[in-house]
């Protein structure tokens, strides 16, 4: 087993870990991921964050364990993975032709050293049109997506400007996780 250790079953945030080259395992955490709803949204990820790493990182102290968590906010209100067809347009109509904000938490911990943060990024959506939402909730993507859609994937084409970390919205800020394994000690 690598000493580097993704605390999520996500195939975002495993294809970001690879596409900096990085050698590690993977190890789903299976936390109960309900939260105060007098968190913020950047307390919310970065609780969640901290709540998986911990889970794996009591099981294996000496390796580098990272835990994350994604939420979609729109007026104040966190938009998590829609459970009906009906949820996903409710949720990507009040996306449409508006700015919401994504926020990741981090939390990255080895032993008793432990390091949270999170990003936040504004994502600014084209309006949608009726058939536009239909088409994308009939090609089944917007189902396991926080706030119904996937960057990374065919909602691309509704993003008209980001500002922030692109690899946030996917679900993992790698540059700075990056930089905070390097500041920790990681050697790969």
């Amino acid at each position: 087993m690598s000493n580097l250790i993704l605390a999520s079953q996500s195939p975002r945030r495993k294809d970001l870990l690879q596409q900096i080259q990085l050698s590690f395992s993977v190890i789903s955490s299976t936390v109960d991921e309900t939260f105060s709803s007098d968190l913020l949204p950047h307390e919310v990820v970065m609780y969640l964050a901290q709540k998986k790493a911990k889970e794996i990182a009591s099981q294996h102290p000496s390796h580098f364990v990272i835990g994350s968590d994604t939420v979609v906010t729109k007026d104040g209100q966190i938009l998590g993975k829609p459970e009906s067809e009906q949820e996903a347009k409710d949720m990507l109509m009040m996306l449409s032709g508006s700015t919401h904000s994504v926020y990741t938490g981090v939390a990255i911990i080895r032993g008793d050293e432990e390091k949270l943060f999170y990003e936040k990024t504004d994502v600014t959506f084209w309006e949608l049109t009726p058939q536009e939402i239909d088409g994308y909730i009939a090609s089944g993507e917007p189902f396991d997506k926080a706030g119904s859609y996937g960057i990374q994937g065919i909602g691309a084409k509704f993003v008209k400007e980001i500002k922030g970390d692109y690899y946030s919205v996917v679900g993992l800020p790698i540059s700075r996780v990056n930089r905070v394994l390097i500041e920790m000690g990681y050697l790969p």
